[in-house]
């Protein structure tokens, strides 16, 4: 009797070529069509059937910026929608009802405001998501971005502000005008949207803090700064020296006066003298 032997199955093996998802807890998501919100170190995604419909991120300014910074929308106007609804979203789509604004310029913004933040949101974080499921929210009027989608756009920005100047320190460090006499700064002229971002350089403001006193995405200014930088009109502030340690005193040897114990003393010194 002869024995055949099937070799067993070859084991899957992942093409290196595909690209990486940048959160697999966000791509799992997606395939689940979950619903709920998505906390990450830099920012937070909202989820709805799968798709992202709203993002959040300390690092990038919101759509209510967006709006009210060069007169797309009173202040007065959002702050109303604002208060009279749970959050950003909420009130946007409130706007978006009640024909305050053109539907393709509301729904322009909040797609900027959604790319920019999901930008810093899926950056490389040191600690896991969490993700907090919630079935009350629903796809709303405002266009949602498939998973997919927002990955690519923001892998897409990595490449280009590497492409630009490889260095991220930039990003978050307080910037300060380079020193001219470094010899750094090439013939490059200065765009007026480069100019702007240039004169609220004062070695206290961020990247972040400069897009949100101009009204602008937070990526877009990031392109400018490291254009600045690759030019040599700015760099990123030095981090600032730690404080030296304290010296401490060494420990004081109390002398007691406890009559008992230097009797006993004395007599152990006597002990030991015999």
């Amino acid at each position: 009797m002869t024995v055949v032997r099937t070799p067993p199955p070859a084991l899957p093996v992942r093409d290196k070529r595909a690209p990486r998802a940048l959160s697999p807890m966000l791509t799992r998501l997606a395939e689940e069509r979950a619903t709920g919100v998505l906390v990450r170190e830099h920012g937070v995604l909202h989820l709805a059937e799968g798709r992202v419909v709203h993002a959040e991120s300390p690092l990038a300014p919101g759509i209510d910026v967006l709006l009210t910074a060069h007169g797309t929308l009173a202040g007065a106007a959002w702050q109303q929608a604002a208060a009279r609804t749970p959050g950003p979203p909420h009130a946007a789509e409130l706007l978006l009802r009640s024909g305050v604004l053109p539907t393709g310029a509301l729904e322009l913004c909040h797609l900027d405001a959604l790319y920019d933040a999901g930008y810093f949101a899926l950056a490389p974080s040191s600690t896991p998501g969490r993700f907090r499921y919630d079935h009350t929210p629903r796809l709303g009027p405002l266009p949602s971005v498939p998973v997919v989608a927002l990955e690519r756009e923001t892998l897409r920005r990595r490449l280009l502000l590497h492409r630009l100047w490889p260095d991220p320190a930039a990003d978050s460090a307080p910037l300060i005008r380079a020193d001219p006499a470094a010899g750094r700064a090439r013939a490059v002229p200065v765009t007026p949207r480069q100019r702007a971002v240039l004169d609220r350089v004062d070695g206290v403001r961020t990247a972040t803090d400069i897009a949100r006193n101009l009204g602008r995405q937070a990526f877009h200014t990031l392109v400018d700064v490291r254009r600045l930088i690759a030019a040599g009109h700015v760099a990123p502030a030095a981090p600032a020296a730690p404080a030296p340690p304290v010296p401490v005193p060494p420990p004081v040897h109390q002398v007691t006066t406890d009559p008992d114990i230097a009797l006993l003393k004395r007599l152990r010194d006597a002990l030991e003298a015999l």
